[in-house]
C-alpha cells in the first residue's frame, strides 16, 4: 500500500514539473514516459487544457469554437461530450458533421475523439453498424451526417456536438441544423457546441447571429502544446495569406457583393520574389490630426517585366504629420524610392512642407482626387484583374480595405476610412497610369 502510495505521489510530481515545459520539451518527455505515465497525463487534460478549450460561465444555448487548425476544437468537443456523458446517465447526445465518415473519423475514432479521451477502464463502445456511441454511465450518442437531414427530424437530444459547420452544404446543411435544432429540447439544459474552422457560408453567418450564442475565437499559435517548428513553419508558409487567416487564424473571410478587389483576385498575384526594379516610389494618404485615422504609407515598384509590385504597407497610426512624415521618409529609403505621391485633398501645401522637413531631398509629387478616389481606384483595380500587378508577400491590413472598396463608390471595410488602400491607389497610378518618362531608382 505504501509502496502505491509513493509511486502514485512520483507520478503528480512528474507530471506538474512536465507541465512547466515546454511545448517542444513535453513531447520528448512524453515519448519517454511509460505507458501509465502516459495514461495519466492523457486523462489529466483538464489541468493541462488551455483557456479557449474551457467551456464558457453563464446560461448559453450556443457554443461557437471559430478557431484555427491545432487549437484544439476535437479534443475540446470529446472532453465537453465525455464530462456530460458521466454526470448525465439518461443522455441522449447528438454527433454530427458533414458525413457520417467525417463523424466517425474526428469525433469518434479519431486521435482527440470520444474513444481516445475516455478514462483507464472507462467503456466506451462505438456500434457502427447503428451509428451509436455507448458510454459506460448509459449516456448514448448518436451519428447523423449533414447531408442527411431527414435523420435529424424527429430524434430528441438535451445535447449536440456539431463539428466543422463550414464543411455543412447548401440547403441540407440548413435542413440539418433547423432539424438539430428543434429536437434539442431534452434535458434540463439543452446546449450545442459549434468546433469549426470558419469559412463563409449561409450557415454559418446566419449561426453567428443566434441569441444565446457565446464564442471562443482562437488561432494555430494559441495552442501551447504545439510544437514551435510546426507553428513557425506554417505562419512562414501561409501567415497573413487568405489561407492562413482563415486555416490558422480563425478569422471569418468572405467577399463584398460589388467589390473592386476580390480576395481570390489578391491571392493570385501573391508572389516570393521580385525581378529587377526598374523604379520605385512610396505613395502616401496623409492623416491631418493626431490620433485620427491612420496614416497611409504604401511602397510600390514597377519591375522590369512591365509589372507592379507592392513591397511594404508601411502605415502608421496616432501619430503627428512630422511623425508620419519620417516615416515616409524612411520607408522611401529603405525600398530605394526616387518619388513620394502624397494625396493633397486633406491638409494640401501643409502635406509637402511637412514631408520635405522630414527629407528635403526627397522628390515629391501632390495629387488631388478631384473626380473622386473611386475614379482613381477602379483603374488600377482593372490591373489586378488583368494580371498586371503583384504583391510581395501579405499585407493583411491592406488587402481588408482593398476588399472593402465598392464598385461606383462607398467603402464597407474596416476603420472610418480606407487610408492604406488610397495610398496604394496613388502610388500604382503614378507608376503605371501615367504617362511620363521612367526614373532610375535611387540606391538605398
Amino acid at each position: 500500500m505504501k509502496a502505491a502510495v509513493a509511486a502514485a505521489g512520483e507520478d503528480r510530481a512528474l507530471f506538474d514539473r512536465l507541465l512547466a515545459l515546454s511545448a517542444d520539451e513535453q513531447a520528448e518527455v512524453i515519448r519517454a514516459l511509460t505507458k501509465p505515465q502516459q495514461r495519466e497525463f492523457n486523462e489529466r487534460w483538464w489541468q493541462w487544457a488551455h483557456d479557449g478549450q474551457r467551456a464558457p460561465p453563464g446560461d448559453w444555448r450556443l457554443w461557437l469554437i471559430r478557431a484555427g487548425r491545432g487549437f484544439g476544437k476535437t479534443r475540446a468537443g470529446a472532453e465537453w461530450v465525455s464530462a456530460h456523458a458521466r454526470a448525465t446517465p439518461t443522455a441522449r447526445i447528438a454527433l454530427v458533421g458533414g458525413s457520417i465518415d467525417d463523424v466517425r473519423q474526428v469525433m469518434i475514432e479519431g486521435p482527440s475523439g470520444l474513444i481516445a479521451v475516455a478514462r483507464t477502464g472507462e467503456s466506451v463502445r462505438w456500434r457502427a453498424a447503428q451509428g451509436e456511441v455507448q458510454f459506460a454511465s448509459g449516456a448514448r450518442a448518436f451519428a447523423y451526417s449533414a447531408g442527411m437531414p431527414e435523420r435529424l427530424r424527429g430524434p430528441e437530444h438535451d445535447l449536440a456536438w456539431c463539428d466543422e459547420i463550414a464543411k455543412w452544404r447548401g440547403r441540407q446543411g440548413e435542413e440539418s441544423w433547423n432539424n438539430l435544432m428543434l429536437g434539442l429540447r431534452t434535458g434540463d439544459h439543452p446546449r450545442a457546441l459549434l468546433t469549426t474552422t470558419p469559412r463563409s457560408n449561409a450557415l454559418m453567418r446566419r449561426i453567428m447571429t443566434l441569441p444565446g450564442l457565446v464564442e471562443t475565437r482562437g488561432r494555430t499559435r494559441d495552442n501551447p502544446h504545439l510544437p514551435t517548428s510546426f507553428v513557425a513553419a506554417m505562419t512562414a508558409d501561409y501567415g497573413g495569406t487568405r489561407l492562413g487567416r482563415q486555416e490558422l487564424d480563425g478569422e471569418l473571410i468572405e467577399d463584398l457583393a460589388d467589390a473592386l478587389w476580390t480576395r481570390a483576385m489578391i491571392e493570385a498575384c501573391r508572389v516570393r520574389a521580385l525581378p529587377v526594379l526598374v523604379r520605385v516610389v512610396v505613395a502616401v494618404d496623409p492623416s491631418a490630426s493626431i490620433g485620427g485615422d491612420a496614416c497611409g504609407i504604401v511602397a510600390v515598384a514597377l519591375g522590369g517585366d512591365g509589372l507592379g509590385y507592392v513591397l511594404e504597407d508601411a502605415s502608421v497610426s496616432g501619430a503627428s504629420p512630422e511623425g508620419w512624415a519620417r516615416a515616409v521618409a524612411l520607408c522611401a529609403d529603405r525600398h530605394g524610392a526616387d518619388r513620394v505621391v502624397a494625396e493633397k485633398n486633406n491638409g494640401g501645401a501643409m502635406v509637402k512642407s511637412v514631408l520635405a522637413a522630414a527629407d528635403a531631398t526627397m522628390p515629391i509629387t501632390l495629387v488631388h482626387a478631384s473626380q473622386g478616389k473611386v475614379a482613381w481606384a477602379e483603374p488600377v483595380a482593372a490591373l489586378y484583374e488583368s494580371g498586371r500587378v503583384r504583391h510581395f508577400g501579405a499585407f493583411p491590413a491592406l488587402e481588408d480595405e482593398l476588399c472593402g472598396l465598392i464598385t461606383g463608390g462607398g467603402y464597407e471595410g474596416p476603420g472610418r476610412s480606407p487610408d492604406r488602400a488610397d495610398a496604394l491607389v496613388w502610388g500604382l497610378s503614378e507608376l503605371m497610369l501615367r504617362k511620363k518618362a521612367v526614373a532610375a531608382v535611387r540606391s538605398p
